[in-house]
């Protein structure tokens, strides 16, 4: 009869250091020494009137949210840092189809630089699809979008380029 050892292991915990916090901080809330603080991210207002932009957003209980936002800020960015309902799966890399917006006027549409491949590809998979729909990620605001209106699709599909391969 063969005999049976027991197998034990020890394990050790080391505590992690909080460097003087009562709470681990949450990411980007580090306490690091800044000579100035940063500059306001693309999707926050300027004080320069030559870059400021508004844009509407109708959320899926078609509620407007008009905000002024700075050259160069992109839909996604803009909507998630104003709270609207805009998951962006994919973090804005062009993979999914969770920022889908419509354009409501199709002369504004015309404005916009045409969608690449990549993006019409995702459109592809979005639930919905019209002829001025785009992806929040690929719009970026510029002089010529100032006015835009855009509307959030009441469903959106979270299928990503990852679940084809």
């Amino acid at each position: 009869m063969a005999s049976r050892r027991a197998c034990t292991r020890q394990f050790s915990s080391t505590p992690t250091p909080h460097h003087g916090h009562l709470d681990e901080p949450k990411p980007g809330e580090e306490s690091v020494p800044t000579q100035s603080p940063p500059p306001p991210p693309p999707h926050f207002p300027t004080n320069d009137r030559a870059t400021r932009r508004k844009i509407t957003f109708i959320d899926k209980d078609s509620q407007s949210h008009t905000f002024t936002v700075a050259d160069g800020a992109n839909l996604l960015d803009i909507a998630q840092a104003h709270d609207l309902e805009m998951e962006g799966a994919c973090g804005g890399s062009c993979a999914c189809s969770t920022c889908h917006v419509i354009v409501e006027d199709e002369g504004m549409y015309e404005k916009m630089e045409e969608p690449d491949d990549d993006e019409n590809d995702m459109l592809d998979l979005a639930f919905g699809l019209t002829e001025t729909s785009r992806l929040g990620c690929q719009v970026v605001m510029r002089k010529e979008l100032d006015g835009l209106v855009v509307r959030l699709p009441r469903i959106t599909r979270n299928l990503q380029a990852s679940d084809f391969k």
